[in-house]
Order: structure tokens, then sequence, then C-alpha cells
């Protein structure tokens, strides 16, 4: 250590060190050279190199380097043996023992825990967000309170609007926006648009380091309890926020821009999937054992646009990441766009995941021999008593059976689920006679 320089030490040189020795060697160099040493980090050092120092100072494992497959298996040998492997079995469609449960949006407002967390750190959901830290705790609450079959990291799907530079809000009781969507193709000069991969790596290693981060954090805290589940936007998904700014006004502004500016939306959805791909991953690379891609506006968006526009980018990054890593279950959830279905099947994504415009005897006929997903309602998470939840927990399971299927949500909680009946639920799926 003392025979190397502060460049050595520098950012620019940590992804070829472990983090645990880069440091050591900081805090050596600083010993023998303070001045020299305060000189670098102000000039050199980003900020996610000293969120990076923090996850390495509370576990020193070192951080594989995120465009290489080798490094998956060199993070994973760091990384202790996962004793709950139920989703990883259903999701390759193996023989389970008992159905597996994970739920959209498990960890967050529906929790008291969560909302005590977050007034004692004094943080609201996005600030929460940019921290490791606070994005592990969120993440692993769930799975202390229920006995769930996977973590889901705690993110949110506008982070990469945000990383190619759109201000992301979320006023109280509005949900989560984007205060000045694009009006025209004219206002790409705000953004930071990849159009290669390495372009898109460069983005995310620099502006979403923070969750990557987060990820290598949470495997470790989850000391191998369950798999984690890492996620993202579909192209359609980020694209419909960045032109229309919300969920609940301007829904027309997606479709608009397909029809009135052809050129710019294939450019804007090319590079979303080139990010959305090297997003997913690096969080492969940091420690996520599953994935799950969300089109969560396909009620936006026409049949013949959908197929059109969003469905090719989805097999894409479908291609993509079962090239780099064939290991790791995809699972996909076209919310609103059941009719994409099959299509996605024939992409090899690994588990489908339905909605509640579809009926389950009807999903189990038209995609056979693929794990299903879904689709509980959680309003009736809000006020049933206990017997209506494992009533209809039993009714979903009797329709879609308990082999290749990943018992689920129809759609996120809301936030006004009852915890004492999320418990009833996950109980009455893990009960249920496989």
């Amino acid at each position: 250590i003392a025979s190397l320089t502060v460049a050595e030490a520098d950012a620019s040189a940590m992804p070829r060190l472990s983090m645990h020795r880069a440091l050591l060697l900081r805090l050596t160099l600083l010993a023998a050279n303070p001045a020299e040493c305060m000189q670098a980090s102000l000039t050199r050092v980003r900020t996610h190199t000293h969120a990076a120092l923090l996850s390495a100072a509370r576990t020193p494992a070192s951080y594989a380097s995120a465009a290489s497959p080798a490094g998956t298996e060199k993070a994973a040998s760091t990384f202790p043996p996962l004793t709950n492997d139920l989703m990883l079995r259903a999701a390759r469609g193996e023989a389970v023992e008992r159905v597996p449960v994970w739920l959209f949006r498990q960890a967050g407002r529906h929790l008291p825990e969560y909302t005590a967390y977050k007034q004692e750190k004094g943080k609201n959901f996005l600030e929460l967000l940019r921290d490791p830290a606070d994005v592990a705790e969120v993440t692993l609450q769930p799975v202390r309170r229920y006995p769930l079959d996977a973590a889901i990291l705690f993110s949110d799907i506008l982070v990469i609007a945000e990383a190619l530079g759109l201000a992301v809000e979320m006023p109280g009781g509005k949900g989560i926006v984007v205060p000045q969507p694009l009006a025209s193709p004219d206002d790409f000069e705000r953004l930071t648009l990849p159009t290669t991969k390495e372009e898109a790596a460069a983005v995310v290693k620099d502006r979403l380091a923070h969750v990557i981060d987060a990820v290598g954090l949470i495997r470790r805290e989850l000391n191998g309890r369950v798999p984690l589940i890492g996620f993202s936007a579909a192209p359609w998904t980020l694209f419909y926020y960045m032109v229309g700014g919300s969920s609940k006004i301007n829904q027309q502004n997606g479709e608009m821009w397909l029809k009135e500016h052809p050129e710019a939306s294939a450019k804007l959805l090319e590079s979303l999937r080139l990010v959305v791909v090297e997003y997913l991953s690096q969080q492969v690379e940091a420690g996520a054992q599953l994935l799950q891609v969300f089109e969560a506006m396909g009620s936006f968006i026409s049949e013949p646009n959908f197929e059109a526009h969003a469905l090719p980018h989805m097999r894409m990054i479908a291609d993509e990441m079962k090239a780099r890593h064939p290991e790791v279950p995809l699972m996909v959830f076209p919310r609103g766009a059941s009719y994409s279905l099959p299509a996605l099947k024939e992409a090899k994504y690994d588990v489908l995941t339905l909605d509640d415009s579809i009926e389950r005897a009807d999903a189990r006929r038209l995609l056979p021999g693929v794990c299903l997903q879904g689709n509980f309602d959680p309003k009736l998470l809000v006020d049933s008593s206990a017997d209506e939840v494992r009533a209809a927990a039993r009714e979903m399971l009797d329709a879609l059976g308990s082999q290749k299927l990943i018992a689920n949500l129809c759609e996120g909680l809301s936030g006004k689920e009852d915890p004492a009946l999320v418990s009833v639920l996950v109980d009455a799926i893990h009960d249920y006679e496989v």
C-alpha cells in the first residue's frame, strides 16, 4: 500500500481495486500525506465514490465490474448462500413445495415502520432513495414483518428519467411526477441521451451509482434469507412519463408524440432501452438475483402502437439480458396490455405477470408451460375480513395452480392496506396444499 501513489487511489482507479482495499489505501495515504490526499479528493473524487466507500466500510467485499460477466460470479461468491430459493425455482419452472409470494410495493407506505423511519430521518420518499443505507432499511422492512419469499429493491421507476436530466418531484397527494415534461424534440437539449451501450453504462455508473451500491448492501444484510429482485420500468413507461409528466394528466401525450414526432420518439425509446439494459445489468453485477421489468403504462397506448413501439424494445431487453445473464430469471408485467403476454413468452421472459383484465383460466390456457405471476386484488386488503382474504387467495390458487406460479398482486399496494390482512394473505398462500 505504501508504494502506491495518490493517483492510484483516485476514484478513476477504484473499479480496478476491491472497494475495501481502496478504503484502506485512502486511509493510509491520508496518514502519510494529508495535504496531497485532501487535494486529490477535492478535485477528483465523485459523490458516488463516497457512497461506495461507505458501503464498503460496512461490508468489506469487492464490487465486481458492471461490464464483465465474470464479475457476476465473483460478486455472487462474496454473498452468503441462499437459504430460500423458492422464487428462483418457481421462475425456472421447477417443482416447489409451497407457492412463493412477494408483493408489488411491499416496501413503503402501508407499513407503520416505514412512516416511523421517514419521520425519524426527516426525509421524504425521494430523499430516502438517494441514500443506500435508507434504501436497504426500507427494502428489508417487509421481509422482517412478513414471511415473504423475496425482497425487491426499494426504488422508483422514474430514477432513469431523473438520471437522463429530468427533474422528478413527489408533491403530496399527487404521486410522483415530472413537473416539466418534454414539450417537443427541442427539449432533448435538456437531456443526456446515450446512443451506445458504452454511453448508457456510463450514465448508470455516474448517476445511478447510489442505487447499484444499495443492491450490494441489501444482499449482505439479507444474509441469504431470500433472493433480491432488481427492477426497471420498460422504455414505453419511461417515455410516457417523460412526455406527459404524470399518470393522471396528459395521458394522450405519449401517443401524440408517436404520431407527431416519429423520429424523435424512436430516438428517445432507443436511448431508454440502452439505459434500461445497462441499469438492469449493473443491478445483477451488484447482486440482484431476479429482475422485474414493469411496463406499467400499457393502458395508455393502443395495441397497434404497443406492438410497433413498445414490444420491440421489450424483446431486445430480454435478448440482451439473456445473453449477459442467462442464469437470472426475467419477470415482466405489461399492465393494461395483457394481449402482449403470448409475445412476451416468445421473447423468453421467464415469468409473465397477470393484471385483473385477464381471466385466470384463460391465462393458463393461452400461456401453457410458463411461470405466471399474480394476481390478487389488493383492494381486498383494505377492509375485508380475514376469512374473505383467505377465500380469495384460495380461489386464485385453485384457478392458477400451485406450480409454475409466483403469487403476487394485480397492481401495487396503495398504502391503505391493513398490514394484518397482508399477513393473512401471505400465510394463506403458504398454507395452500401443493
